[in-house]
């Protein structure tokens, strides 16, 4: 029986090594579920194996199947068709949260509907406002500070 590495790093994210696969995965910003489970099949490591079991060599093929996976679906990438290159990525950790931070700050300079209700504050995806939208806005009951009334 092999040892279990204690932390195991994946596409820039610390994992236990006593999870399994598929949801070790699932640790990484950028992998959804679908795409956790495209990767155990691309690979062809089971999902239920424990991560710190896993030899060097597959963890590098996991590790590359992370960063740019081959024999993965277009579909399940989370950049089809990129604005500015027209190709299809996959982003994960800090390069997701670079891209989609220029992609709002895109919609507020061009002032795209969308990029509006950013700069605003306001729920961008057809949300209501009367009623549910108030994360931020209110500061709930407050007690009069003592020695002042009202």
């Amino acid at each position: 029986m092999t040892e279990l590495k204690g932390i195991v790093r994946i596409g820039d994210a610390d994992i236990i090594g006593s999870k399994t696969l598929y949801y070790a995965l699932r640790k990484v910003t950028g992998v959804s579920f679908m795409m956790a489970n495209a990767i155990c099949i691309a690979s062809g490591i089971a999902r239920d194996v424990k991560v710190g079991s896993l030899s060097d060599e597959q963890m590098k093929k996991i590790e590359s199947l992370v960063r740019s996976p081959q024999g993965v679906p277009n579909w399940l990438f989370n950049r089809r068709k990129d604005v500015e290159t027209g190709i299809n990525k996959h982003l994960i950790s800090s390069g997701l949260k670079y891209q989609t931070e220029y992609d709002i700050k895109m919609m507020k300079k061009s002032k795209t509907f969308k990029g509006l209700r950013h700069s605003m504050g306001q729920p961008v995806r057809g949300q209501k406002t009367r009623s549910h939208f108030r994360t931020g806005k209110a500061l709930g009951v407050q007690k009069p500070k003592k020695g002042k009334k009202g």
